[in-house]
């Protein structure tokens, strides 16, 4: 595997992990629970970016690959329907 797609891996994982370190300064802010549901599905995101890099990449569409995402992007959902939800609205 050339260097150019682990290069991307990793950029692509240092991106969800610092989007979540800014999520969960914005929690610590305001308490609001919506930013803390963002900060842990983007650390799921960047799990998954760093669970590919030993992996060859054609097998990247093996069900592993797609658990990270389906808890990151359930979060983001279960974040968004509690936020509606709230009574403080």
């Amino acid at each position: 595997m050339s260097a150019w797609p682990l290069f991307l891996n990793g950029a692509n994982a240092m991106a969800c992990i610092i989007a979540g370190v800014v999520f969960l300064t914005y929690w610590r802010d305001s308490r609001d629970r919506l930013f803390i549901f963002f900060a842990i599905a983007f650390w799921a995101l960047a799990f998954q970016w760093i669970l590919i890099v030993p992996i060859d990449p054609a097998d990247e569409h093996r069900h592993l690959f797609y658990l990270p995402r389906l808890v990151a992007f359930t979060l983001i959902a279960i974040g968004i329907i509690d936020k509606n939800r709230s009574p403080g609205r």
